[in-house]
């Protein structure tokens, strides 16, 4: 949990495989981490790897058994407790000496902790006794990075028996998977993404190790990923009128992310945080007055205070000085580095082929992509091999994916248990209904496309592990991997050690590529005018009066972040008076572009 460990920078959830392991990895110096739940197949394979590697008795738990979605998950993060809890013990009995991870747990940390402080002085005492005593002092300060998971809460479909019947809707995927994480050994916190899933917050009133105990202290944390502030204290209300306490609120840019990209209205980064900023304390008191009668009426003891509510923010950061400035400027309490740490494989895990395409991909490889059977715009990276395979089957005449996983089935056009939209089912089903429609060659093939582009995610994001780690029971060739990075990604060409990234993050060494590098908020608003410009040339033909007026509610919004930057900048840049004059000229392009657009019909 934040408050336990000295770094300031989280590595959020990436994919499903590839920060599936990463608490195993950096854990051990005070990093938190963040774990897919979506995928327990993969889950039970990276037990079973881990157990082998850990000399662990292993049993499998297999798709016959009662509740084994919630049973893998909570195997899987209990060894990953234990791993992570020897690792920590054997690293304090290490001596500070160049090539110890107890060494390098104290040169990661910020240089402006108490603890970076102690150890620099411990460095510089020659007194063996008193040297002694502060290394020992040292090693008690050691603490682990968290173990958190992360739940898609709209990934939540019903599961069946053996014999076709829907099982109670305890056993569905968001809540199986919530029941895992409740019943594991870890204290760390539940990320929930992708909005509001009312079952699965009714769900959290199950367990105790949500709510505070007689010492106020909560087990397991409940963090929440919004987009904006009403976001978050709508869900914030709805969670602590249940007696649950949000953690932390997790902000996340809209479009300057990995994965899926769940555009805001026009909402830009900075105009949020300041929001956040300005009624932060407002929510806070507000959140516990509700939170007190909640816990009163169901006999819990009430905290004194209310606990801690962090606000953290992620998407597109860059540089040192952008992560400072969000931490000091907006009071935010980490920043969360994802895609950079996909060149990083002591953090992360990316098979080497796909890393190498990543450390070589440019700006141009990377794009807002349509593949996501959720219908949810995907950020992605051109040439991966799961596009190739793609590709290969509309050649041969058989389009879609196999299917076997189903983590992202949503669509009952044809069949009464809902399907993917990236199956051979659904594309052959859709295919022939679009024969029939009568439509013109050109308006088929337009059709068509969007049908095709449709890409198996269930596979594509969790085969870098099984690939990389040896686990692969089939061919690697043909394992298809996916990867989303974020764009920020064209700014990052090589492959990282872990202390050349977090000494990037503080501002010890710039690990940064020589493409021009505008400000992250000048990266995010960019990529909102092209979305804007996009929707708005997408819908002309056919544009409703409600079209027309979310356009012109997005336009007005940019206009107003815009306006904002304007006045941020002297804050932003206080001695820097050549990045000062780039970035308003970067504003006034972007308005131009805007005004521009606009007056089009």
């Amino acid at each position: 949990m934040i408050k336990n460990t000295p770094h300031t920078f989280h590595i959020p959830v990436m994919g499903l495989a590839f920060s599936i392991d990463s608490p195993m990895k950096v854990a051990q110096y005070g990093i938190s981490s963040v774990v897919s739940l979506s995928d327990d197949t993969l889950i039970e394979q990276m037990r079973e790897y881990y157990s082998q590697v850990y000399q662990e008795p292993f049993t499998p738990i297999t798709t016959k058994e009662e509740d084994y979605r919630a049973r893998r998950i909570t195997a899987y993060l209990n060894l990953a407790d234990r791993i992570v809890k020897l690792q920590v013990e054997a690293l304090k009995q290490e001596p500070f000496d160049s090539e110890s991870r107890l060494t390098k747990y104290f040169l990661l940390l910020p240089d402006n902790t108490p603890l970076k402080a102690m150890y620099r002085k411990m460095l510089q005492t020659s007194n063996p006794e008193l040297k002694k005593i502060m290394q020992d002092e040292l090693r008690k300060a050691v603490v682990p990075g968290s173990i958190d998971v992360n739940i898609m809460t709209k990934l939540d479909k019903t599961n069946y028996d053996k014999d076709g019947n829907p099982l109670p809707s305890e056993y569905s995927d968001a809540l199986a998977a919530l029941r895992g994480f409740a019943k594991s050994t870890v204290h760390a916190s539940v990320i929930f993404s992708a909005g509001m899933n009312m079952r699965l917050y009714s769900y959290l009133e199950q367990f105790p190790c949500f709510f505070p105990d007689k010492n106020g202290f909560l087990q397991k944390q409940v963090v929440i990923k919004v987009s904006d502030y009403r976001s978050a204290f709508v869900q914030g209300k709805i969670l602590a009128k249940k007696g649950i306490w949000v953690s932390e609120f997790r902000i996340e840019s809209g479009l300057n992310c990995g994965g899926h990209a769940f555009a805001t209205d026009g909402y830009l980064l900075g105009p949020i945080l300041e929001e956040f900023r300005q009624n932060r304390q407002a929510m806070q008191d507000e959140l516990y007055t509700l939170f007190s009668s909640s816990l009163a009426a169901k006999g819990y003891v009430i905290p004194d205070k209310a606990p801690t509510m962090h606000i953290t923010v992620q998407g597109g950061i860059g540089t040192a000085d952008e992560h400072s400035f969000l931490l000091e400027h907006y009071g935010m309490d980490a920043a969360g580095w994802g895609t950079p740490f996909l060149l990083v494989p002591e953090a992360t895990t990316v098979d080497a082929e796909t890393m190498e395409k990543l450390a070589r991909a440019k700006k141009e490889d990377l794009y807002l992509s349509p593949i996501s059977p959720l219908g949810v715009p995907f950020n992605s990276l051109r040439g991966t091999s799961s596009e190739a395979l793609t590709l290969a089957r509309i050649e041969k005449g058989k389009p879609g994916s196999p299917c076997e996983k189903k983590h992202l089935v949503s669509n009952t056009d044809f069949t009464k248990e809902p399907i993917c939209t990236a199956s051979r089912k659904y594309q052959r089903n859709k295919l022939v209904e679009l024969q029939g429609l009568g439509l013109t060659e050109a308006e088929y093939k337009t059709r068509e496309a969007k049908v095709l582009e449709k890409e198996c995610l269930c596979e594509g994001l969790a085969n870098t592990a099984l690939v990389k780690l040896g686990i692969a029971r089939k061919a690697v060739a043909s394992r298809p991997i996916a990867i989303c990075p974020g764009p920020n990604l064209a700014y990052f060409s090589n492959i990282f050690k872990l202390q050349e990234m977090v000494d990037h993050i503080y501002g010890r060494v710039n690990v940064l590529n020589n493409t021009y590098r505008p400000h992250v908020f000048i990266n995010e608003l960019n990529m909102y005018v092209q979305y804007w410009k996009n929707k708005k040339a997408e819908l002309q033909e056919t544009m409703t009066d409600k079209q027309e007026k979310y356009l012109q509610s997005f336009w007005q919004n940019l206009q107003q972040g815009i306006a904002y930057y304007k006045e941020l900048v002297p804050t932003l840049f206080k001695d820097q008076l050549e990045k000062r004059m780039q970035m308003l000229e970067e504003l006034l392009e972007a308005e131009g572009q805007l005004q521009v657009a606009n007056q089009k019909v």
